[in-house]
């Protein structure tokens, strides 16, 4: 298998340098750079090569997680700690908190739902914060006053 993967990735290499030497140049228009099917392939190859990360990473990830039940235990209880966070936040924008009118003014177009959306990430994204930078400083500062 570990062969397989190597020859495929060499195949990648060969062609992704290929098709870079037919890459347009610096006189060519930017629409005409776009059409290139040199360019094309190299975005195929791109998606590709992303999917197949992708399909990897999902699964080494989850047969990990599910090969003991320790690791399952700790998934789920990461994943319920996650909804709280969620809900948490969710309960906790408001939506209102934006004069929407003034946003319509500016082009801008936005309802209470979507303000209400907009906060309850950012209120994910500051309690993860929080969370992170505790996990960090609290086990220091434990460290330093046991010495």
């Amino acid at each position: 298998m570990n062969k397989i993967i190597k020859i495929v990735l060499i195949v990648f290499s060969v062609i992704g340098t290929i098709l870079w030497t037919q890459l347009p140049t610096d006189d060519m228009a930017p629409s005409e750079a776009i059409a290139s099917s040199s360019m094309n392939f190299m975005f195929i190859i791109t998606f590709v090569l992303f999917l197949i990360a992708v399909v990897a990473s999902l699964f080494f990830g989850l047969k990990n997680v599910f090969s003991s039940p320790e690791g399952l235990k700790r998934t789920l209880i990461g994943i319920g700690g996650l909804l709280v966070v969620a809900i948490i936040s969710y309960f906790a924008a408001s939506g209102t908190d934006v004069n929407l009118d003034a946003m319509r003014a500016k082009g801008l177009e936005a309802n209470e739902s979507t303000v209400k959306t907009i906060g309850t990430f950012l209120n994910i994204f500051f309690i993860l914060t929080i969370i992170a930078v505790g996990a960090m400083v609290v086990p220091a500062v434990k460290k330093m006053f046991n010495k």
